[in-house]
């Protein structure tokens, strides 16, 4: 296949770009069919748990407590080839390593009149995880919203994914997943958001799904919190020209193999490296396991795109604010104040996104679909609270009563304004 190129100094080029954003209108039907799900689990509890878990999840289960694969986890890592297992373990460590440095801790401080102000920081008690299951098998997923949610101090992890291939039990064992159901789909969303005789409701929910259990989590935002709404995986690389045209091509079948709607692009000043990349993505594409997929996600939404300069293309960068850039360039480190919005930025040659995925340490749940803009990758931070704690000094009280009552006043609100003056008059 070619990928389509584009040029910034062409005319159209802004439609063309735009062209490429992820849609992220819902499918007709989703909202309602799920909207169904939550009110008959929400109405049913574990009898309509079970009812869908039989068909949608070909649960044979007479009972919830036969859905709980938990006393299954640590054999499962024990039964892992070494190879494997290492690899899993090397990654947790460095996933715990970075995000041990995201703990926020409580803090105050007292003025002078002996009015002390602070914040608790305090962990969530209870967080839902869920896990794709069925033939895919993603341990790094685990990994990666587990360690943080224990990190903080999470009482209690819940986990539920349907069919759950062994390296997710495995993954569940080491990251410290105190429970795991074999459920899936909105049904199971709904179980953690509301809970039912067998499952306690959770204080948030995490985790990737397909468009059910996004729209799940969209509807049930609000009665307990949510990580993000994720669309399709991306990654844009920004290059100068030097780096291999095979590792730029792989890089961009890395993230163009998990999904058709998935994006990935290019961006460079150099003609003639475009042309290189291009030509490798020819050659090499029909060697890969997934190039059904790759070819799909790179016709939708795919593009190398030839920019003036370097300085636009981290313009574009920003319009675009991905979930994962790579900046390959000789000094990535002199471009990196030009990038502005992104979820994770990959300096240099040789960090590929795909080590990003797995072992860096840094999370790999991102912000996507130009939510960068905003939003930030998952960390401790999203299962910790923060409580402002307010004692106020009898001195204190006509002061502040003083500023207070006046503001009071001035919104029309007398109940505020006596309650402050009550304190010193």
């Amino acid at each position: 296949m070619k990928l389509r190129r584009l040029s910034s100094s062409a005319a159209g080029f802004d439609a063309a770009l735009d062209g490429l954003r992820f849609a992220t209108a819902r499918a007709a039907g989703v909202e309602q069919a799920v909207r169904s799900i939550i009110a008959e689990v929400r109405r049913r509890g574990d009898a309509a748990l079970l009812e869908y878990a039989r068909r949608f999840d070909g649960a044979a289960a007479a009972c919830v407590a036969e859905l709980d694969v938990t006393p299954r986890l640590r054999a499962a890592l024990e039964a892992l080839a070494a190879a494997e297992r290492d690899a899993l373990c090397a990654a947790h460590e460095r996933i715990r390593a970075f995000h041990e440095r995201q703990v926020q801790t409580s803090w105050d401080y007292r003025e002078a009149d002996g009015t002390r102000l602070g914040q608790r920081v305090s962990a969530l008690e209870r967080v839902g995880l869920y896990v794709p299951g069925g033939k895919a098998a993603y341990p790094s997923s685990v990994l990666m919203n587990a360690v943080p949610a224990k990190v903080a101090g999470v009482r209690e992890l819940v986990m539920v994914s349907p069919n759950p291939h062994p390296a997710v039990l495995a993954a569940a064992a080491l990251a410290g997943v105190d429970r795991l159901l074999t459920l899936g789909g909105a049904h199971a969303i709904a179980a953690l958001a509301y809970g039912t005789a067998s499952i306690a409701r959770v204080d948030k929910i995490v985790g990737p799904g397909n468009e059910y259990v996004a729209e799940a989590k969209r509807q049930v935002f609000g009665d307990v919190g949510i990580d993000m709404l994720a669309g399709p995986s991306e990654i844009l690389v920004i290059s100068d020209g030097a780096a291999s045209s095979e590792w730029l091509a792989m890089d961009l079948f890395s993230q163009a193999e998990h999904d058709e709607a998935a994006q990935a692009m290019l961006l460079s000043p150099d003609a003639r490296h475009l042309d290189a990349v291009g030509a490798a993505i020819e050659r090499l594409l029909p060697s890969m396991a997934r190039r059904d997929v790759i070819t799909r996600s790179l016709e939708a939404r795919g593009a190398l795109v030839q920019t003036r300069d370097l300085a636009e293309a981290c313009t574009l960068a920003n319009r675009i604010a991905p979930e994962h850039l790579e900046l390959a360039v000789a000094d990535p480190r002199a471009w990196l104040p030009h990038l502005t919005h992104a979820g994770a930025i990959f300096l240099g040659r040789f960090s590929s996104e795909a080590i990003g995925d797995y072992c860096a340490g840094p999370n790999h749940v991102l912000p996507t679909a130009g939510s960068a803009r905003f939003s930030s990758a998952l960390g401790v931070y999203d299962f910790q609270k923060r409580t402002s704690i307010i004692d106020v000094s009898p001195a204190a009280a006509e002061r502040l009563g003083r500023v207070a009552a006046t503001l009071a006043d001035a919104e029309g609100l007398p109940a505020h304004a006596r309650a402050a003056r009550m304190r010193y008059e």
